[in-house]
């Protein structure tokens, strides 16, 4: 019986070992997540992953959006040595070590459960940025330690090291582009080591890596039409936009684990 899809996506099954759906399924959400990341500065993978291990294997999409965060993210050197605040360096070398827990975490839960908690991981940043504090504020070298923490356990665990990250500079005083360029400062760094530590673990491998090399000129598309939307809206726009893509993303991988 032929397959039913047109035959010149044949090839994608060939080239990267994923069926041809996963791949179309992954080019739409690459340049979806793309817009997300230029316009938030953080936001890809949390848009990605969730869509696109409904596709493939929780662990291959996790491995895919952390390749696609650092392949996107040497795109914005310039912009990071510029306007990154210096509380970037600790909450990268606390995310570097705290990340293979959340490797670990990835590898040993079921597939169901994986995919599942992964969902729950947007969910649960878009809580901590939307949800008011009332008068409790905490100090700021603490906020940095879990803020390090998380970001390594979920981009270890999720390949989302933006929500670990997103409320300590959601909610900080720092004006939007620092803290934008202060979490793609992070993305570099981090993001490189814990696909090496996938690759080097077997989680994942040459596959994973040609399909997110494959994506990269669509999430670049999307992210240059992000770019060009962040200098038009207010701070205040920009902290409801991130807010809304974090709810966006939980509420619709959720949905589709649901359905």
């Amino acid at each position: 019986m032929p397959p039913p899809w047109p035959r010149w996506l044949s090839w994608s099954d060939a080239v990267f070992g994923f069926e041809p759906q996963a791949v179309i399924v992954a080019a739409l959400a690459a340049v979806a997540a793309g817009f997300v990341r230029g316009l938030a500065g953080f936001g890809l993978s949390v848009v990605l992953v969730p869509v696109l291990q409904l596709a493939i294997s929780p662990s291959a999409a996790v491995l895919i959006g952390l390749i696609s965060l650092f392949l996107i993210g040497l795109t914005d050197l310039g912009r990071v040595r510029r306007d990154a605040d210096r509380s970037a360096i600790p909450i990268a070398v606390l995310a570097i070590a705290c990340m293979p827990l959340g490797l670990w975490a990835l590898t040993a839960l079921p597939t169901g459960w994986a995919r599942m908690l992964i969902a729950l991981v947007s969910l649960g940043a878009f809580v901590l940025v939307v949800v008011p504090l009332g008068k409790l504020v905490m100090p700021r070298h603490p906020a940095m330690a879990l803020s390090g923490f998380f970001t390594g356990f979920f981009g270890g665990f999720a390949g989302m090291p933006g929500p670990g990250m997103a409320p300590f500079y959601l909610r900080g005083r720092l004006e939007p582009k620092v803290a934008r360029a202060s979490m793609m400062a992070i993305f570099l760094v981090v993001t490189p080591l814990t696909a090496a530590v996938f690759v080097w673990l077997d989680v994942g491998g040459l596959p994973e890596v040609e399909l997110a090399l494959a994506l990269f000129p669509a999430v670049l598309l999307g992210d240059w039409f992000g770019h060009r939307a962040f200098g038009r809206v207010t701070p205040r726009q920009w902290q409801v936009a991130t807010a809304l893509v974090l709810g966006g993303a939980a509420v619709g991988a959720l949905w589709k684990l649901v359905v």
